[in-house]
């Protein structure tokens, strides 16, 4: 599994692949609100990294270099458990200086072992009651 910058010939495929995952993971959401065009509004100005495997696109990260802040980890459901997700964020912690931070949602239970297990730790629980998330911290 190769870690490289995305250009935007790979576009296309991160914008499936950002739908795809998001409808498999957040099950509390209308399924039909979520669009493809979702990907642009919410990577805008962003640092993108993809995990990629023969020549297919497994999953994406998208950074705020300047903040150390990971602002978007997805994999593709069909490459869910291979990991993809491990290797993207091994390669976000690489490209930023600690401490890094990143918000889960509250309701993502996976996604929140995840990265307890990957060493990282819950500061504070912030937003709206069908909105909250998690901050959480590496250092």
């Amino acid at each position: 599994m190769d870690i490289r910058v995305a250009t935007a010939l790979d576009y296309p495929n991160l914008r499936r692949i950002y739908l795809e995952s998001r409808r498999e993971s957040f099950h509390w959401l209308d399924r039909n609100e979520m669009t493809v065009e979702d990907f642009d509004k919410h990577t805008e100005g962003e640092y993108i990294i993809l995990a990629e495997e023969d020549n297919h696109i497994l999953g994406f990260a998208s950074l705020y270099l300047s903040e150390n802040f990971i602002h978007n980890l997805f994999v593709h459901p069909e490459f869910f458990g291979k990991g993809a997700g491990r290797q993207l964020l091994h390669a976000s912690i690489e490209k930023m200086n600690t401490p890094l931070r990143l918000k889960c949602v509250s309701k993502n239970q996976k996604a929140l072992k995840f990265y307890e297990n990957m060493g990282w730790k819950k500061v504070i629980e912030e937003g709206e009651l069908e909105e909250k998330y998690w901050v959480m911290i590496y250092d």
